[in-house]
């Protein structure tokens, strides 16, 4: 069997593990394109190298730009890769330019589909990643979905054959880098002069939430005045927003620069509370079992907010005040287990190779 995985964004680094060690350990062949979505070394060979994932096979190197130029770029590159390469699937992940891209040229040229993280939903238009779940889920041939409540978005949407719940990856991901997270953790609060106590881990890269200059000033002067220390790593987006519009942190704010995977787990596991517009920082925290605050009006991982472990947020000083006290002092009692065992990327190759098989 030989599979074309495209990738191009940090989400994507982390994700493919599962899927490719096991590909590659059961004898079938894989080629890993990297289209240079995200291009800074603390977003992608970062990833590479503490994930112990094989480096890219093809780098398209197609970098930065609008949606339509990026994606345009992207599906010229992949459909001359797909033409020579004749793989019998592509596999794309998540919500990403990269995904698209890589589904709609795949279609065309009449390729199957493989969609890793099918069938989530936030129900927002207005987010360009809602847009490219749904298109991709509809183009696509066999759909790996993490949750039942992924099965059921898409039985709504009318797609029902091909679908398979096989858990998270990220389930499999965690689960190998516990051990490391816990070690590396002195080393890294002396490294990085973390603060001593409780500490709040902080993500922020939306354009929604950095390039409207009201909406980063409330999150900022936020994070100055929460009584908890909040350590941030600055993504390239927010740090250059902050910049242009002349915003500082106060000495509250640990803003350090962008860490690898396992250094985020570690900071994870530290960390008593999470705020976040993230997608999978969202879920890797529930995963952990950390109470967190999602600085959107939508997620698409609805049964972290449907658990009481997730809160959905409008970046004000009252309205966040008030979910942070509910967080800290309305722990649930109960944790289920939404995303399913470990295992996932064996369960995944079983279903490529069965559904080769009968073709």
């Amino acid at each position: 069997m030989k599979v074309i995985t495209i990738i191009g964004t940090r989400p994507e680094f982390i994700q493919i593990g599962p899927l490719t060690k096991s590909l590659r350990r059961m004898g079938h062949t894989e080629i890993l394109v990297n289209t240079g979505q995200h291009y800074d070394d603390n977003m992608s060979q970062i990833f590479f190298r503490e994930l112990d994932l094989p480096q890219p096979d093809i780098n398209l190197e197609v970098g930065s730009g609008s949606h339509a130029r990026q994606t345009g770029q992207m599906m010229m590159k992949i459909e001359d890769v797909l033409l020579e390469e004749k793989p019998d699937y592509v596999v794309v992940y998540g919500d990403t330019n990269s995904t698209v891209a890589g589904a709609l040229v795949a279609a065309k040229l009449h390729i199957p589909i493989v969609h890793v993280e099918s069938g989530l939903r936030s129900y927002d238009r207005r987010m360009p990643e809602e847009i490219n779940r749904v298109t991709t889920d509809h183009l696509s041939n066999i759909m790996f979905a993490p949750t039942d409540k992924a099965i059921k978005n898409l039985m709504t949407e009318g797609i029902v054959n091909g679908v398979y719940n096989v858990g998270d990856v990220r389930v499999d991901v965690l689960a190998d880098l516990t051990t490391n997270a816990t070690e590396r953790l002195a080393t890294l609060s002396s490294d990085l002069n973390l603060p001593d106590g409780d500490f709040i881990i902080a993500t922020i890269h939306r354009a929604e939430n950095t390039d409207d200059a009201t909406r980063l000033r409330n999150i900022v002067e936020i994070f100055n005045h929460i009584e908890l220390p909040v350590v941030l790593p600055v993504h390239p987006r927010l740090r250059k927003m902050m910049t242009e519009h002349q915003l500082t942190f106060s000495e509250n704010v640990y803003a350090i620069d962008p860490v690898g995977f396992l250094d985020m787990v570690t900071l994870l596991h530290a960390s008593k509370i999470v705020i976040t517009d993230s997608g999978g920082l969202q879920k890797e925290s529930y995963m952990m079992k950390r109470p967190t605050i999602t600085l959107r009006d939508s997620t698409e991982w609805i049964e972290t907010v449907d658990s009481g472990w997730n809160r959905l947020c409008e970046p004000d000083q009252d309205t966040l005040k008030q979910a942070l006290s509910d967080a800290l002092n309305n722990i649930p009692e109960t944790h289920p287990s939404f995303y399913g065992e470990y295992g996932v990327g064996e369960r995944m190759v079983k279903v490529l190779v069965d559904a080769l098989d009968s073709q």
